[in-house]
């Protein structure tokens, strides 16, 4: 039942995902609701893209849920796929819910469902991270969700900061490049933790895309110009540590268990 709940719910998703551009949902599509809420920390829309690969990986892991590439039957873990199916439904529904919420600008209950999906994420990398996993269970399930979690991390702090901005927060009469830098480097410092605890090499090379995109926003013509010098150089700095996290989450992973990333 949880795996086949978990497939319609994946349609529910990517469907209302892809509508909400193609009509657009109410007039508008998700990136001119970010582009009305202007901050220093979104980054540009090129790096949406990674979104085309999450959805590519959760169907891989929705199909193995259910049985295909499975093989022996005896090996899959089915306790450890009905926890991840549940967490993944909750998950699939307030990401569908969270589109709604962001087309008809409702930012404060935009954030409450972003943080809905982030703690089941937190849960579903919990459960799989207690697991013994062979090599195509990481691929068919730890790899999707260490995609979609890193990137969720910085979604999380993205949508906190246009909740701000919605709000008119004037942060404490400190300038908006000093609060940037601030956030960019406490997304770094969480990122690279969590990355460094688990091992993780996929999940903080997600954060560097992710912050490769605020370096594009804050140096194309398009974007900010260079206006912002500390915001570049802080950003180039994050994205160099965010390296070498994701270089020494690789080789202690290939120390300890012999596998590539996972």
């Amino acid at each position: 039942m949880v795996q086949i709940l978990a497939v319609l719910v994946y349609l529910v998703m990517v469907i209302v995902n892809g509508l909400a551009n193609t009509l657009p949902l109410n007039g508008v599509t998700t990136g001119e609701v970010s582009e009305a809420y202007q901050n220093l920390f979104a980054p540009a829309g090129i790096t949406f893209v990674i979104w085309g690969l999450i959805y590519l990986l959760l169907a891989v892991y929705v199909l193995y849920q259910v049985g295909l590439f499975q093989g022996d039957k005896s090996d899959v873990k089915g306790e450890l796929l009905n926890k991840v199916g549940l967490l993944f439904i909750v998950s699939s529904l307030a990401n569908a819910a969270w589109i709604f919420a962001w087309h008809y600008d409702l930012i404060s209950l935009s954030m409450i469902l972003m943080i809905v999906i982030l703690l089941s994420l937190i849960y579903t990398m919990k459960y799989i991270l207690q697991e013994e996993l062979n090599s195509k269970e990481k691929f068919m399930i730890k790899l999707p969700f260490s995609v979609y979690f890193g990137w969720i991390t910085v979604a999380t702090i993205a949508n906190a900061t246009v909740l701000l901005v919605s709000l008119n927060w004037n942060g404490f009469n400190i300038a908006e490049p000093i609060w940037a830098v601030i956030i960019i480097i406490t997304g770094m410092l969480i990122g690279g933790a969590v990355s460094i605890r688990y091992k993780d090499a996929v999940y903080s090379l997600v954060l560097v895309w992710a912050y490769a995109g605020i370096y594009i926003k804050h140096v194309s013509a398009a974007g900010f110009a260079g206006q912002y010098p500390s915001v570049i150089t802080t950003v180039i700095i994050c994205i160099i540590v965010l390296l070498a996290i994701s270089a020494y989450s690789f080789i202690t992973r290939r120390r300890h268990t012999g596998t590539l990333f996972l």
